[in-house]
């Protein structure tokens, strides 16, 4: 067969403006916090939190990974549990929309649906699964990243 006679094959996709967009969300970083009482369910206790991500291009640039944990202790130090989460996350243009991938150390796993508003990217749980979760990343201050979850 000569290279006349071969079919047009697909290509990989290159990654476009939405995901230098999105990059500036996801830098490493570490953080300190406070667990309201009853913010892991109720009856749970206050607690302190200490965390890092470290986030890692892939497939030249199409998706990012961020590996996460973080320590929680009880106000008076003892320490409790080390959560792990495991995300992916890019732009899916035959959705057009961010798309988003997780996995945590509770047997967690599901796929979201995101956007991107200015200084505020927003992820959501797609389907009616038990564990529902909304994700805000705000940087409508660059120097100070903020950031939180909870269930909608």
């Amino acid at each position: 067969m000569s290279a006349a006679q071969v079919p047009e094959i697909p290509r990989p996709i290159s990654a476009g403006a939405e995901m230098a967009a999105l990059r500036r969300f996801f830098r490493d970083c570490s953080w300190n916090g406070t667990i309201v009482e009853g913010g892991m369910g109720p009856g749970t206790p206050q607690m302190t939190a200490e965390g890092r991500g470290v986030h890692t291009p892939i497939q030249d640039g199409l998706w990012i990974v961020g590996d996460y944990e973080q320590d929680q202790f009880l106000l008076d130090g003892t320490f409790v549990l080390k959560w792990q989460l495991h995300w992916v996350v890019g732009w899916d243009p035959d959705a057009g929309e961010y798309r988003g991938t997780h996995a945590d150390n509770y047997g967690h796993a599901g796929v979201m649906s995101g956007r991107l508003d200015g200084g505020i990217l927003t992820f959501e749980t797609m389907t009616d699964d038990p564990v529902r979760q909304r994700m805000t990343w705000n940087l409508t201050d660059p120097a100070v990243m903020r950031w939180r979850t909870r269930s909608p």
